[in-house]
């Protein structure tokens, strides 16, 4: 359900530079002289780490669900509202299904047909129906695959599936967007998460938004044929198609029992694990725990499959069962305690025979009525070839399958000309909206700085915030006074920031500091770089996205409380930021939101140095999905949900009102801007001035 292990086998794990947190590593790196000193004590812990998951401890603590119907059925409603705008639930029951059938296979017992259909308008998801012989009405069930290759032609999900049949179930077997039949290339077999899976955020989606929107249109297909009594349909799934199943089950009130499998434990465990993009709540944890999400299926039932030999920590039985305790009142509530169950197997992550005869048994009471809930012996039944079970031959898919990549840069076109036909903006508005975007909600305060000896010409210094970070600094002063200070930032760490940048200040006379902001160089993660096997930061984003926070709006928090100590200490007037990539996007944000007041930025009564102006460097000059191919050359730190709905760089470029360097301005997939694209880029920024009526211009070098 998103570690590792099911991903895609392949990976680049070799590549060590890319991974933040080469502090100790600085001989190693080209043009990096040895000489630039670090600030911590050697050999200290996880501050990160223990930073998120204490948060997050906190959060699981003071969750608790109403205690009386009247309260519950009002907290339910609301929550399910939060968790449909914060995941970007979209659905239109009147939308044609329009399912075409591709074929189909005669089995003994049932039939199998090859189908694809309407989801959202002009895009379809792929999937099998498998249809036991007889009139019915059956009853039916929708089955969610996790990360096992093949997707819904997988045994696991095929077995499932057959197995239901043979009982006098029709099923369907359906594609997550951006598995199975649905990845980029057809009939290649991608892993839909990291910076892929993330890109639907920053359209205003998020990859599991769009899940449950396709799974509820599953259900709108099952409902719709003859031959299924809509009143009893059930769902399951195992590991990510787990996950799916509870968020169906608790949004959509048509699933009258649901069996999750490998997938239920606590939101608190998401944080600081290595779970897939798809199986997070944006906000998550700044809304509610999993239980809520249990209860929220009261008075309908629902049953958890747990495996003792799960290698993922999110879902052990240990969770699962936090959970499962925190949800029973609820169902005790409405009088039906029994409609809320689980069972455990001494089983790996799977989902096999064991765990079917305990979603039949569960079925057959909850959907037809019969026997007792107790697990049930599946009829023998044959499986099919994978290949047999795709909709489309590999590689002749209708073009209305499309995958995550393209879907993402359609809507984000769509999203930026509507940008770019805007001819005024509300300034102050803007910014307000950016700074929720951002999740900056409040500007942290140094409340300690820790000065240590000098060390090869640097002021060593570790500055504590009253929102419990420990940010290291190395300071040089200007020649003179006036001169101000240029922070440098980069994603991989101040032992990555060039030799000949630093010379390059010295020479103009600029005051230096040079920052580790938080999951890079020494304030890095020891457990997030553990875990970012594929691309970094995969750990921390979606911590801090889970506890209402981002990583970008981190960053800001500590470039402000950074500019503002020097400002306090060592009378700087004025301030620039020169940040690498990410940390570049992080400093111009902070010029846009603090460009309101001069001096001060939001939240924050002390004066602050007045920002005179940002380089970007490596940075991309917009956020509009470019290419599958080079999707992780920047890290998952650069992902804002919402981020295109309310502009693009361009727009927060005009609201700073400061003059703004691109040097080596990319696109968002690292491909370097050159001829008429940057062409058109130097005329968007310079309109979206205009229209802002801002002062400043932007360079792209």
């Amino acid at each position: 359900g998103g570690m590792a292990a099911d991903r895609p086998q392949g990976a680049d794990r070799s590549d060590n530079n890319r991974l933040p947190g080469n502090a100790q590593k600085i001989s190693g790196l080209s043009g990096q002289k040895d000489s630039l000193p670090t600030v911590l004590s050697p050999g200290y812990g996880d501050l990160v780490r223990s930073n998120l998951e204490d948060e997050a401890a906190i959060q699981f603590a003071r969750y608790q669900l109403p205690n009386n119907l009247d309260d519950w059925k009002q907290y339910k409603l609301e929550l399910r509202k939060e968790i449909i705008k914060k995941a970007g639930v979209t659905v239109n029951h009147q939308l044609p299904l329009n399912i075409k059938e591709t074929g189909s296979i005669r089995m003994k017992g049932y039939t199998v047909k090859k189908i694809s259909f309407q989801t959202r308008p002009g895009i379809h998801a792929t999937g099998n129906l498998f249809v036991p012989d007889g009139n019915g009405p059956f009853p039916a069930v929708i089955i969610m695959h996790g990360h096992w290759k093949g997707g819904h032609t997988n045994e696991l999900f095929q077995s499932a599936a057959s197995s239901f049949a043979l009982n006098g179930y029709v099923s369907l077997t359906i594609d997550a967007f951006g598995g199975g039949e649905r990845s980029t290339v057809h009939g290649v077999d991608e892993y839909h998460g990291s910076n892929l899976g993330a890109s639907c955020m920053n359209i205003g989606e998020s990859l599991m938004g769009i899940q449950v929107s396709d799974n509820m249109r599953g259900v709108d297909l099952l409902s719709s044929l003859p031959y299924v009594d809509a009143s009893r349909i059930g769902a399951t799934g195992a590991s990510g198609g787990g996950n799916q199943t509870m968020w169906l089950t608790a949004i959509d009130e048509r699933i009258k029992a649901a069996v999750p499998v490998v997938s239920v434990g606590t939101f608190q465990t998401y944080v600081m694990k290595d779970n897939c993009i798809c199986e997070l709540l944006v906000d998550g944890l700044a809304l509610s725990e999993e239980s809520a999400i249990l209860a929220m299926v009261a008075p309908r039932a629902i049953k958890m499959c747990n495996h003792n030999q799960d290698a993922i920590p999110t879902f052990l039985p240990a969770e699962m069962l936090r959970s499962y305790r925190n949800a029973l009142p609820v169902f005790k509530m409405y009088g039906v305690e029994d409609n809320i169950a689980y069972q455990l197997f001494d089983l790996p992550h799977t989902y096999n025979d064991q765990d079917r005869g305990a979603v039949l048994g569960w079925f057959d009471l909850h959907l037809k009525g019969i026997g007792t809930g107790a697990d049930k012996k599946e009829t023998p039944f044959e499986l099919i070839p994978e290949e047999q079970l795709m909709v489309f031959p590999a590689g002749k898919r209708d073009a209305n399958v499309i995958g995550v990549a393209q879907y993402c840069k359609e809507r984000g076109t769509e999203l930026r000309n509507t940008l770019l036909n805007q001819t005024s903006f509300n300034l102050s508005g803007k910014r307000k909206a950016l700074q929720e975007i951002l999740r900056v909600n409040d500007m942290p305060v140094v409340k300690q700085a820790y000065r240590y000896s000098r060390e090869a010409g640097w002021d060593r210094i570790a500055l504590e915030t009253s929102d419990g970070k420990l940010i290291p600094l190395l300071i040089q002063k200007p020649v003179q006074p006036a001169a101000g200070y240029t922070i440098v930032s980069h994603p991989k760490g101040k032992s990555n920031i060039s030799e000949a940048l630093i010379e390059e200040l010295r020479k103009k006379g600029s005051g230096i500091a040079l920052v580790d902001l938080t999951g890079t160089g020494e304030a890095s993660s020891k457990r997030g770089n553990l875990m970012d096997d594929d691309i970094s930061f995969h750990t921390i984003s979606r911590a801090e996205l889970w506890l209402g926070k981002s990583v970008l709006g981190e960053w800001i928090k500590e470039l402000h409380a950074v500019g503002a100590f020097l400002g306090k200490e060592y009378k700087a007037q004025k301030i620039r930021f020169d940040g690498n990539a990410e940390t570049g996007l992080a400093s111009l944000f902070l010029a846009a939101i603090a460009a309101g007041s001069p001096h001060t930025a939001p939240g924050v009564k002390s004066a602050t140095p007045a920002i005179e102006n940002v380089i970007l460097r490596d940075a991309p000059a917009s956020y509009l999905f470019d290419q599958r191919e080079t999707v992780n050359h920047f890290t998952m730190a650069i992902h804002l949900p919402g981020f295109l709905n309310w502009g693009d760089v361009s727009l927060a470029a005009a609201l700073s009102g400061k003059n703004i360097v691109f040097v080596n301005p990319l696109t968002m997939s690292g491909r370097a801007l050159d001829g008429d694209t940057l062409a058109a880029y130097r005329a968007e920024y310079a309109k979206l001035r205009l229209a802002c009526k801002a002062q400043g211009k932007t360079v792209f070098q």
